[in-house]
């Protein structure tokens, strides 16, 4: 196997979306006008900015023994940010309800990111919606798109498609996609964001199924595609309680997909969040693409760069073929 391409990938500030700093495993960012701090155990260092600014946080995130709270300070509009000092407490169903005080807590708000819409809304599990960390994917992915030589529409499979980054930025590049996520709320979020994008009338296909059942029948049905994204989690479940470990189910799926591939595959991009593993555990699995059809792999981490110093905060890893 020839020599691979290790890479940095960074995210920097924009219009909606900034890392205003990171420390003692929380990080402080800002959706549009709504500055959120949560946890994230990567930021292992110590925090650049001072506690007054951390305070500033419209809303912030409590973990709990299952899920956790997001706490917010008293909003008067989902695009404008609060200026009041009354805090409210409360978990993450009573976002967007007017409570006693009659406070208006924002349950949803729209930003842009790489050229694309998205919905911003708080989850009990500290997400967000969205991962910034994947722009520069995205980018890489209307960028291999657009150097296709295909006369037809390219054929995009995007797994674990979760509320649609990747499959708005394929569609926006002129690709036919199908994308798969267990969650029917995530698909119907990623349909939204594709509304919000002035893609809903683009070629994508919306399937709510467990991954490996998915592949597995097209398989069968020897169905193929031209290009191939996913973001595998370390640990999940389908929709009818199917159970995804990646440590078990990575390399079935990994051999599935190739079988998936189109006689002149364009590239596959394997990306993800799981602790302990390198992203060379996902370049390996791309050696006998390279052996079949050339090409070269790229691997590496996905990092946010932090405004206030430009330090890199890791957000995953990833490795991505190419022909």
């Amino acid at each position: 196997m020839e020599e691979m391409l290790h890479s940095i990938l960074t995210t920097k500030p924009s219009k909606d979306y900034e890392l205003l700093d990171s420390g003692w495993e929380e990080k402080l960012e800002r959706y549009g006008n709504i500055v959120l701090a949560r946890p994230d155990p990567q930021a292992l260092w110590e925090k650049r900015l001072g506690d007054e600014e951390w305070k500033r946080a419209d809303a912030w995130y409590e973990r709990k023994a299952k899920g956790g709270d997001w706490h917010f300070k008293k909003i008067v509009s989902p695009n404008t940010r609060p200026s009041s000092t009354q805090d409210m407490s409360v978990s993450a169903s009573q976002i967007g309800r007017n409570t006693e005080q009659s406070v208006f807590l924002p349950k949803e708000w729209q930003i842009e990111l790489g050229g694309l819409n998205f919905i911003i809304r708080p989850t009990s599990f500290k997400h967000t919606g969205l991962f910034p960390e994947q722009v520069p994917n995205w980018q890489w992915v209307q960028q291999k798109l657009a150097e296709s030589s295909e006369q037809k529409a390219v054929k995009v499979l995007n797994l674990f498609a979760y509320t649609g980054g990747a499959t708005l930025a394929a569609a926006k590049a002129g690709a036919q996609v199908t994308h798969v996520d267990a969650s029917k709320t995530a698909i119907e979020w990623a349909k939204a964001n594709a509304k919000l994008s002035g893609l809903n009338e683009k070629p994508i296909r919306w399937v709510t199924e467990d991954v490996m059942k998915f592949v597995e029948r097209e398989v069968k049905r020897k169905n193929t595609y031209d290009a191939i994204i996913m973001d595998p989690p370390a640990f999940g479940h389908g929709p009818k309680d199917e159970l995804w470990k990646i440590e078990e189910n990575f390399l079935m799926l990994m051999k599935l997909c190739k079988a998936l591939l189109s006689d002149k595959p364009i590239f596959i991009l394997v990306s993800g969040y799981a602790a302990g593993y390198s992203s060379l555990a996902f370049a390996h699995n791309l050696e006998s693409i390279i052996e079949k059809n050339g090409g070269g792999v790229e691997v590496g981490e996905l990092t946010i760069e932090e405004s206030s110093s430009g330090r890199l905060l890791p957000a995953g890893i990833f490795a991505r073929w190419s022909n």
